[in-house]
């Protein structure tokens, strides 16, 4: 009798339509994180807050506190439907989503944002768990990097069309509120058409996969006999996350204070070079990961990690240098095709080390801990402003991302040593 197989062995149309949905479902939280970095001045004002609050509120709020709830979820992923959990987490969002947008003090939108955040941190165990069962193994890559595009392309519409997101809701929602409220409400009331293409998703078979399941299937077990090479993993993701971070989520509200610039031209420049750099990052991820890895094998990933962050230092400094608006929206394409190359294959690498059975809880874990340095970098680029650089957003975010990116890079190589020294891995 035959033994059954260890992935699937084609695509399916339904397998591919999940794959959509996951991506479509991902891209709507960050389309929503990008009206709000648009928003930030307004916002600053409705609630009269300070850069480090704002810091606050883009990485603890938008971040760590959705990434928390990803560690007890992923064991509901790792044991029951995952159709039905992703359903619920789509309408878990929208509602908190629209909860948030109608907040009267700015502690009550704080928690509001960090409550909606549920879907982007608790999906990463359900999204990187479910991809290996929907594609056969030779296009797992293909896969991780598809749902990474139609992610970003979900980011990129945020900043594009932020200010037509915030003019619509401000036209069809008759009350009284400011703009920005509406345009984050108008996206929240998205999330139904959503949850209706998302009842027609498949919940995959759970195949066993190539990776061998530790003894006990125990994530401790796995954790003692890996330490080494999960720290390495972590500390070169993590200080990569705080660098991207603290650009990504500040970089408007900076960008409007350094050039006095409106957030319709803001956005519409970040949207394209969101497109641009999810268009070209990616195949140029999967191309590298394909040529390097017949030198490295398994090395190759951490291999771009470290390429990307060591290429991506003289962008950081070179954005703090400039005097010209659109001098410095180059400097930021450069800075983040760079740093997007280098994180394309890290879900990738990491279900490369994982068991199947422990896939998703691994995901949710480490989904925290890499959000734990996400949070840091928009707080430590706000507090430097705040506290050292008289509001200089700019600068602060130079001095956060040149530091985060130099450790990166040590741990990056100090992980493609260990891969090579331990083929078995």
């Amino acid at each position: 009798m035959p033994s059954p197989p260890l992935t699937p062995e084609k695509w399916t149309p339904t397998a591919i339509f999940t794959l959509v949905i996951l991506g479509l479902s991902a891209g709507l939280q960050l389309s929503d994180q990008g009206v709000q970095s648009l928003s930030l001045s307004a916002i600053q004002n409705t609630f009269d807050t300070g850069d480090t609050a704002l810091g606050s509120l883009q990485g603890v709020a938008g971040f760590l506190i959705g990434s928390l709830l990803a560690i007890p979820l992923s064991r509901l992923v790792d044991k029951y439907s995952r159709k039905r959990i992703l359903l619920s987490f789509i309408f878990a969002s929208a509602t908190l989503m629209a909860l948030s947008a109608l907040a009267p003090n700015f502690s009550l939108f704080f928690l509001g944002r960090a409550s909606a955040g549920i879907l982007e941190f608790a999906m990463i165990p359900l999204v990187y768990s479910m991809i290996p069962d929907l594609a056969p193994e030779q296009d797992r890559v293909l896969a991780n990097l598809g749902f990474a595009a139609i992610m970003a392309i979900g980011a990129s519409g945020g900043y594009y069309f932020g200010d037509v997101i915030i003019a619509t809701g401000d036209a069809i929602f008759s009350f009284e509120a400011e703009p920005w409220r509406k345009g984050l409400l108008l996206l929240s009331v998205a999330g139904l058409p959503l949850f209706l293409l998302a009842l027609l998703t498949q919940n995959p078979a759970r195949y066993p996969g190539l990776v061998a399941s530790s003894p006990s299937d125990s994530i401790v077990q796995f954790l003692r006999q890996r330490w080494k090479t999960m720290v390495l993993f972590m500390g070169a993701a993590g200080c990569m996350v705080i660098a991207v971070q603290a650009l990504n989520q500040l970089i408007a509200l900076a960008m409007e204070r350094r050039f006095d610039a409106d957030i319709t031209s803001i956005g519409q420049a970040m949207g394209i070079i969101l497109l641009i750099v999810s268009a070209g990052s990616i195949p140029a991820a999967g191309l590298l990961d394909r040529l390097l890895g017949r030198v490295l094998q398994q090395a190759s990933r951490p291999g771009i990690m470290a390429l990307g962050a060591i290429t991506s230092i003289p962008a950081a400094v070179a954005l703090n240098a400039t005097a010209y608006m659109d001098q410095a929206f180059i400097i930021i394409g450069v800075f983040i095709f760079l740093t997007a190359t280098a994180n394309a294959l890290v879900p990738t690498l990491l279900q490369d080390l994982l068991p199947a059975a422990i896939r998703a809880r691994s995901f949710a874990i480490w989904s925290f801990l890499v959000s734990t340095f996400s949070a840091s970098g928009p707080l430590l680029s706000g507090g430097l402003s705040d506290v050292l650089f008289d509001h200089d957003l700019l600068l602060a975010i130079t001095m956060t991302t040149v530091p985060a990116l130099c450790l990166s890079a040590f741990f990056a190589l100090q992980l493609v040593r260990e891969l090579r020294e331990n083929k078995a891995l």
